[in-house]
């Protein structure tokens, strides 16, 4: 099968990408070692990135960046959404106002860190040649806001003020 630069996507090793950033048996996950460490390095240093393998079509690179620029925007959307929850909610009872806030807040933090880490993945797996790296954070957020949603339901429908 040819990657986004032509070439065979099974060249660069053995192992599968997963969710945490590393990389299966034979692989060397983001860090080139299998370090996430190393691998959070990268993020600050896209020369390194940029030197790895070869430089896939530019439109793959763009296409991966608007994704990361989606990402961020989903990040800043939760953010506000948990700043919203605590300062236009004050007869919200405490706990369950600061609860609700937290929760959007984290997934916020979590969004905007996943960004970065999958937008470097992404960017090494094309200059390699190998599969996209595959995650489960689309998932664990969908749920982490679906959950966040059905307790606003409850709220409006039942109220819940602060005593």
């Amino acid at each position: 099968m040819s990657g986004p630069s032509g070439t065979d996507a099974g060249a660069g090793g053995a192992g599968g990408t997963d969710d945490t950033g590393g990389e299966g048996p034979g692989g060397s996950g983001p860090g080139g070692s299998g370090g996430s460490a190393r691998g959070v390095r990268l993020w600050f240093a896209p020369e390194r990135v940029r030197a790895e393998g070869v430089t896939p079509d530019y439109r793959f690179s763009l296409a991966n960046e608007r994704t990361f620029l989606a990402w961020l925007r989903t990040a800043l959307a939760l953010i506000g959404g948990g700043f919203a929850v605590d300062q236009f909610l004050p007869h919200l009872a405490w706990g369950v106002r600061a609860g609700l806030a937290l929760a959007l807040l984290v997934a916020g933090v979590l969004c905007a860190l996943r960004a970065v880490n999958h937008w470097v993945r992404c960017e090494r797996a094309m200059r390699r040649g190998e599969d996209l790296p595959v995650s489960r954070f689309p998932v664990l957020l969908s749920l982490a806001v679906a959950v966040v949603a059905v307790m606003m339901v409850v709220v409006v429908l039942f109220g819940w003020e602060d005593s």
